[in-house]
């Protein structure tokens, strides 16, 4: 109980502010709108929602965006921890001089990465200017189509390379503090990279790359300013209908959002809960 004290105010202001949000996104999402004149609650968002094409499309997109470019960054970033303690090894100087260079992206916000990588990768951005001067393609019509597009391949890259250094520096953080001495054993044992890396290394960053994936996972599913700038205008991720919807002119509208946003909070929840449950099973046993 004395650990948590301390915590209590935090606690209370997070819930407070989250959870009243919440309960007032539900209530609203019910139909509930006093300023609107609507008191009775019922299902009639959540209805239309379902019977929307949109919606599952939508609901889709972000499924594969949250998926895939949860899955990359894990894979880059566990590939990178490895990279980065190897070196260290090797080096200490060397090794806290790539880790500041991969720590470099963290501060910059989403935001700013987004507007970024449209610089970068659109058909008449800096890559695509490089391609035609270097004379490997004609024009920035024949550039690939990396951004704007139905799959959601710009913001999936935006999103790895913006999360792959902080997977990496919690894996990483792990890494750093296991004994090399496990890695000698089973080396002596015979068992090769691949052996050691499948049978000593994952079961160690295992606690790392689950956090890691709920927090990359979670907010991937929340994003509305990458999909926003990036993204096709449809189908669309689930936040960014969210917000279509809430800006509507009609103001009957505002149900939908609401429940759209309920949906979000509800898919990140049982994020949180299957992370829950996977990690309360690898206790067990």
């Amino acid at each position: 109980m004395r650990r948590v004290l301390p915590l209590l105010p935090a606690l209370g202001v997070t819930a407070g502010l989250f959870g009243g949000g919440l309960v007032l996104s539900a209530l609203q999402s019910l139909g509930y709108a006093p300023a609107l004149g609507q008191s009775t609650l019922g299902l009639g968002a959540y209805r239309a929602l379902l019977a929307d094409p949109a919606f599952w499309s939508s609901l889709g997109l972000t499924a594969w965006v949250a998926t895939v470019g949860t899955g990359l960054a894990l894979v880059f970033g566990t590939a990178l921890a490895l990279a980065l303690h190897h070196t260290a090894r090797a080096s200490a100087v060397m090794g806290a001089r790539l880790r500041v260079l991969a720590g470099l992206t963290l501060p910059i916000p989403h935001l700013v990465a987004a507007i970024l990588t449209l610089l970068l990768l659109s058909q008449s951005g800096l890559l695509s200017r490089v391609t035609f001067a270097a004379g490997l393609t004609g024009g920035p019509q024949n550039f690939p189509a990396l951004l704007y597009d139905p799959l959601g391949v710009g913001i999936i890259l935006e999103l790895v390379w913006k999360e792959t250094p902080f997977v990496a520096l919690n894996v990483l953080a792990v890494l750093s503090s296991v004994d090399p001495r496990l890695q000698d054993v089973a080396r002596s044992l015979g068992a090769g990279p691949a052996a050691r890396l499948i049978h000593v290394t994952l079961p160690l960053i295992r606690p790392a790359l689950l956090s890691s994936g709920v927090l990359v996972g979670a907010f991937t599913l929340a994003s509305f300013e990458v999909p926003a700038l990036l993204g096709a205008t449809s189908p669309t991720t689930l936040p960014v209908l969210a917000y279509r919807a809430f800006t509507d002119t009609d103001l009957s509208s505002r149900g939908i959002a609401m429940a759209l946003s309920v949906i979000i909070a509800a898919l990140g929840g049982v994020l949180v809960w299957a992370y829950v449950r996977v990690q309360a099973a690898g206790w067990r046993r």
